[in-house]
C-alpha cells in the first residue's frame, strides 16, 4: 500500500486505540523490535515497551483493520517469541502519530 493510500485510509476510517499486553518468552526475542516495524509498516501510531516482570506492552492506534492485524500479530510475534497469553483492553483514541520503542 502507497503511502498516499494509507493517509487516505486514515482519513476515512475511523481510529481505535488498543493496550495489549503479552506474556511469555517475548523479551530479548526481537519482540519490541518486530511489533515497531509491523506498526509503521501499517501506519499505526502508538508504542511497545518491555515491563519488569517480563511481560510486553504494546499499544496501538489507527485504522480497526490495522489495529486488529497488529493485535493478531501479538499473538505469534517474532519467529523466536514464545507468547503465552495476550491481553488487550480498548481505549479512547488520543490522536497520536508516531510509533515509539522504550524500556
Amino acid at each position: 500500500m502507497s503511502d498516499a493510500e494509507r493517509d487516505d485510509r486514515h482519513d476515512r476510517t475511523p481510529l481505535r486505540r488498543v493496550r495489549v499486553t503479552v506474556s511469555g518468552r517475548v523479551q530479548g526475542v526481537f519482540f519490541r523490535a518486530g511489533c515497531a516495524q509491523a506498526a509503521r509498516q501499517r501506519g499505526l501510531a502508538g508504542s511497545v515497551r518491555n515491563l519488569p516482570d517480563g511481560r510486553v506492552e504494546a499499544v496501538f492506534e489507527g485504522p480497526a483493520p490495522d489495529v486488529d492485524a497488529l493485535v493478531a500479530w501479538c499473538r505469534h510475534g517474532t519467529d523466536w517469541a514464545e507468547v503465552d497469553s495476550v491481553e488487550t483492553g480498548e481505549e479512547p483514541p488520543r490522536g497520536d502519530t508516531l510509533f515509539q520503542v522504550s524500556g
